[in-house]
């Protein structure tokens, strides 16, 4: 279905898997192709494609608690294969308060936000230890690195809280030493994307709206009427910006459940769904292929989609 718009667990994951794989074939998202990769997951939130099948995530089975207090979040790595119970996990790290989302650069080095400990921790893929990267941070959420190695983050002192009702959300970028505030009292900048010349998206979730900035510092609107946009990323072309909607979320299609993937054309200015039906799509990521895959929080599943006119890779048909 196309649209043009202008403006616009470890415990019980058997059971959210069969809600994801019911999901996985919606009557109006006949451009897609989906399928299950990785099932077993304990909460899995954030994501970001290294190669084309593999993955780094976060897991929050117990988000805000430390590994000291018996905290069980985890960072880690994700191979998939031709079918979902193939997939092979690597742990990075475990015990961190509440790992959120991930960014990965040129050189392999993935940074994620730790949200409740006001952290940006970064760590080579294939080689190297977890270190700091940012601290002294409010909530931060979003993360995205540009080509030329800054990264981009959002923060959410205030969710939901605009800045005419006193609300402190901001977009940032840093290289590692300073910070500088791109935009300030936004309710809710939830994810964030970057492209190769430096214009940055983000899901602002409250407001159901995705902004836009452009190098030179110009912030626009780019969609809006969305409903609870939350992840976000671009494809390696910079053509298609996907985000996920989750309005109900741990909610599937079969009973209810309004979440969605979308897919928009920048050059077209075309909206396409993706998915629908999901329990809780929750972050999203693109592959250097063109496969979009998404973690799926409550079900525990990681899911992939690919358009039907590229064709699939050989293992899909394992």
């Amino acid at each position: 279905m196309k649209t043009n718009h202008l403006s616009k667990t470890k415990t019980g994951a058997a059971a959210g898997c069969l809600l994801a794989l019911l999901a996985l074939t919606p009557a109006d998202a006949s451009d897609y192709s989906t399928r299950v990769v990785a099932t077993g997951l304990d909460r899995p939130s954030g994501i970001v494609a290294i190669t084309s099948r593999l993955l780094a995530i976060t897991q929050l089975p117990t988000p805000g608690v430390p590994g000291s207090q018996g905290g069980e979040n985890t960072v880690d790595l994700v191979f998939v294969g031709s079918k979902p119970e193939r997939a092979r996990v690597w742990n990075l790290t475990t015990g961190e308060p509440e790992p959120t989302n991930l960014a990965l650069d040129r050189r392999w080095n993935l940074y994620w936000t730790c949200k409740s400990a006001g952290v940006i921790l970064e760590r080579n893929v294939i080689h190297g230890e977890t270190s700091l990267f940012l601290g002294g941070l409010e909530q931060p959420s979003g993360i995205a690195v540009d080509r030329l190695g800054d990264v981009y983050f959002t923060q959410l002192p205030t969710p939901g809280v605009g800045g005419g009702a006193g609300g402190l959300n901001t977009v940032n970028v840093s290289d590692g030493e300073t910070v500088e505030i791109l935009t300030l009292g936004e309710p809710e900048p939830t994810d964030i994307a970057v492209s190769r010349n430096g214009t940055a998206y983000w899901t602002c979730k409250s407001a159901g709206v995705i902004l836009t900035r452009t190098p030179d510092g110009t912030v626009s609107l780019l969609l809006k009427d969305l409903a609870s946009p939350t992840g976000i990323a671009l494809d390696h072309q910079d053509r298609n910006l996907y985000f996920t909607e989750v309005p109900t979320p741990g909610v599937p299609g079969s009973q209810g459940g309004a979440n969605k993937v979308w897919a928009y054309d920048l050059r077209k200015e075309e909206l396409t769904l993706v998915d629908a039906g999901d329990p809780e799509p929750t972050d999203i990521t693109v592959a250097s292929n063109g496969a979009a895959l998404w973690t799926c929080k409550s079900a525990g599943v990681i899911v992939e989609a690919r358009e039907k006119s590229h064709g699939h890779p050989s293992f899909w048909k394992d």
